[in-house]
């Protein structure tokens, strides 16, 4: 589509993503200089839409970027009041004590939030301050320039045939150009993929790491709700198998945050994350807490999990990555939107210390710069060696050497100096041969339920005319290579059921893509072993639509 001739936008700066990261640097811009043009661009039918977070909010961004968020009334309602972790086995549990835990991992004067409303909420106040939302327009590419710095965005490309051909109905979508773009597209855009891979951004750094966050909420019995609770567990269910853990959350109304991540770098490629996450539902500890209430919401994503060592380069000619297109989430603390909050605020001022000088297009370094050296990298750094650890020597050492390595960190020094990845999630699958199938129990649809049940609670929707938006680089690998060597993970790692293998009588296997089921979890593009999958964005406001993720 790069012939077609576009209607075309100046604005200072263009921002792709209302997240948290997004909608701090949209704010932070107006609040330097009311008279700066700032757009966001958001995917999401609205903004929140695509927004799903565990979430328990350190507010140390919110408190930077708008002090008075209270009286101003952030959807922070739920103060954390107590913290339990817990060790659990198939039917008992052992709760670890908080006392020999580093400071870090305390979660007082922090919130149980959904991060749908508080990025709604953002929102609100960046449109007060004169900033430009436009939800239900994805952005399906990236405009260079002469000299091949990032010029803008195209957005708002519409009715295209199923082939990827223009129609008598496409809506071309037009151009926003920008002193400066930023990407805030979350864990694994497309755009920040192909900026990281045009100018090497990655080159010398760590793989990234991922792990897949699924989530629902429940509406519980009143008489066993606890406001402001807040438990974290390992262990069973996934045991030796995948590193991963789960996190209950009591939020108001008697509701709670359910949910279960799982590391992708796991080698079993029989087994079968959100199967995972519905066996987890009936450990005695959570079926006792379930009974009697009610499902009203599932998702997924996946969550970046490298940390420090694994970050790309952050700025290239005309762009800048932002929060989750970096990778900041703090992997013990399972928390990353106070980091995403705080990269989108340096972005911002980088971003207009250079407007302020005539400047344009160049990179900013004074943001990346800001990210490593300061409040971002002091707190990934302390952690920096949790996940290899738990990657290559399991839960127990993880727990062990990698918390005396947080209270080293923390006291200013580190024995283990920066441990390495190594793999990719991808390279780390197996092949089936050298794994045992896993038996999992039939959802009883009480407690447990099937995938395409559950993503109904995702208020999922794409128009099935469009072009699929998961493209295969070679339409015979899924069959001809991994049904055969690795028993066909997609049709298990996909927490959404968007992949099958379908077998008729007398035909050949067909690989079937039902991109309808997406929700946007990336999980396919990090995890497939031949990295044969690509997303992309489909057209603007389709997806899901999570009501208070």
């Amino acid at each position: 589509m790069a012939e077609i001739e576009r209607e075309a936008m100046e604005y200072d700066v263009v921002i792709v993503g209302a997240g948290p990261a997004g909608l701090s640097a949209a704010i932070r811009l107006k609040q330097l200089d009311a008279d700066l043009n700032v757009v966001v661009m958001e995917k999401g039918s609205e903004v929140g839409a695509h927004i799903l977070s565990g979430a328990v909010l350190d507010p140390v961004g919110l408190n930077k970027l708008i002090p008075d968020w209270e009286e101003k009334g952030a959807p922070l309602n739920v103060p954390v009041v107590e913290d339990n972790f817990y060790m659990l086995g198939e039917a008992g549990k052992l709760k670890i004590p908080n006392f020999p835990m580093p400071p870090l991992m305390n979660n007082h004067g922090n919130y149980i939030v959904s991060m749908g409303n508080v990025c709604r909420w953002m929102a609100e106040q960046a449109e007060a301050l004169g900033v430009e939302i436009f939800p239900g327009m994805a952005c399906s590419e990236l405009v260079y320039g002469d000299t091949g710095e990032v010029k803008g965005v195209v957005a708002g490309v519409f009715g295209l045939e199923a082939d990827g051909s223009i129609g008598e109905n496409t809506e071309p979508g037009m151009e926003l150009h920008g002193k400066y773009v930023f990407l805030s597209e979350g864990v694994r855009g497309s755009l920040s993929k192909e900026v990281i891979a045009k100018y090497g951004l990655s080159d010398g750094k760590e793989p990234q790491k991922y792990g897949l966050g699924m989530k629902e909420i429940w509406e519980i019995d009143p008489a066993k709700h606890r406001e402001g609770s807040v438990t974290h567990t390992m262990g069973w269910p996934l045991g030796g198998n995948a590193g991963g853990g789960s996190f209950i959350y009591h939020l108001e109304n008697n509701q709670v945050y359910v949910g279960f991540v799982v590391h992708l770098n796991y080698k079993n490629p029989h087994l079968f994350p959100y199967m995972e996450f519905q066996r987890f539902k009936h450990h005695p500890m959570v079926a006792d807490l379930l009974e009697g209430g009610k499902r009203v919401a599932y998702g997924a994503r996946a969550i970046s999990e490298g940390g420090f060592q694994s970050m790309p380069k952050m700025v290239a000619p005309g762009v800048a990555l932002l929060g989750c297109s970096v990778g900041m989430v703090n992997v013990p603390r399972i928390k990353g939107n106070h980091n995403a909050m705080l990269s989108g605020m340096a972005a911002a001022e980088a971003a207009h210390a250079a407007i302020k000088d005539g400047r344009s297009a160049d990179e900013l370094s004074a943001y990346e710069a800001e990210v490593r050296g300061g409040a971002i990298g002091a707190d990934l750094k302390k952690v920096r060696n949790v996940k290899p650890l738990w990657s290559k020597y399991g839960l127990t050492a993880s727990l062990a050497i990698g918390g005396f390595d947080m209270w080293c960190n923390t006291l200013g020094f580190s024995l283990l100096g920066t441990l390495g990845h190594g793999k990719n999630d991808a390279e780390a699958t197996e092949e089936a041969s050298k794994h045992k199938p896993i038996d999992y129990p039939k959802p009883d649809g009480k407690l447990s339920f099937d995938r395409l049940t559950n993503v109904s609670f995702s208020f999922t929707n794409h128009e099935e005319s469009q072009p699929a938006h998961l493209r295969l680089a070679d339409d015979s690998i899924p069959v001809a290579q991994n049904l055969p060597k690795y028993a066909g993970p997609s049709a298990r790692y996909c927490p959404a059921g968007v992949y099958e293998f379908v077998e008729e009588e007398g035909k050949d296997t067909r690989f079937v893509i039902n991109f309808q089921n997406c929700v946007h979890c990336k999980t396919c593009d990090i995890k497939d072993p031949a990295q044969n999958i690509t997303w992309t964005t489909p057209q603007g406001g389709d997806g899901p639509n999570y009501p208070n993720m």
